[in-house]
């Protein structure tokens, strides 16, 4: 298999979004997304009224039944909040995070790489920190329900990210070790993630994308 010859950097939280992945992908090179601090991302796109209607377009299209309604019940102001307002922040990650911060976290990951590979048939890529742990299993699975072609990682050695993208692919529960600062000799903590109980029973079978570490 061949591989793109330049690969676009996927920068900064918002700084590679899914407009410049985009237009690098339709080049025929490897276009890629930020993947992080997408939820926060997604919950102020959709308080400043989401202008251009793209955050509703690419809701409407995660598979997950129930996810996107209550993503804009939550989130979505028709007009934009007022510019005084304060934004209504996204759940906090954790080692057991909550049922609302994972929905949309899958969601947010899911809405980056779809809008950036609608319309064209050309490589999509999205970038993790490996240090940032928490909203790693939810965010891959997000990307990969979107077809996301590409994932990278760095900031770090993520040794365990493509056997993650193997079960995934797979609809199979994954781990992930988490890297804990105070824990005690021989402590050991881990997240894990269930596509087929987030997916209400079944997970789907979904295209293993290509790793870059």
């Amino acid at each position: 298999m061949s591989h793109p010859q330049i690969i676009q950097g996927g920068m900064g939280a918002g700084v590679s979004a899914w407009q410049l992945a985009r237009a690098v992908s339709q080049t025929g090179q490897l276009g890629v997304v930020s993947g992080t601090a997408l939820a926060a991302i997604l919950v102020r796109r959709l308080q400043t009224g989401d202008p251009d209607g793209q955050m509703r377009h690419a809701l409407e299209k995660f598979p997950v039944p129930g996810v996107a309604p209550k993503v804009l019940a939550d989130y979505f102001i028709p007009g934009g909040k007022p510019a005084n307002a304060p934004f209504k922040l996204s759940p906090l990650p954790g080692l057991q995070p909550s049922p609302d911060f994972v929905a949309l976290t899958v969601a947010a990951n899911f809405v980056e790489v779809f809008l950036a590979k609608e319309g064209h048939d050309g490589l999509v890529g999205i970038n993790f920190l490996e240090k940032i742990q928490f909203p790693t299993l939810p965010s891959i699975f997000g990307a990969m329900l979107a077809g996301v072609d590409y994932v990278l990682m760095g900031a770090g050695i993520p040794r365990a990210v493509p056997g993650v993208l193997d079960r995934l692919a797979r609809g199979e529960t994954v781990e992930l070790k988490i890297d804990i600062e105070g824990g005690l000799p021989g402590e050991e903590f881990h997240a894990t993630f269930d596509p087929a109980a987030f997916c209400g029973g079944r997970a789907p079978l979904l295209k293993r994308p290509d790793f870059l570490g």
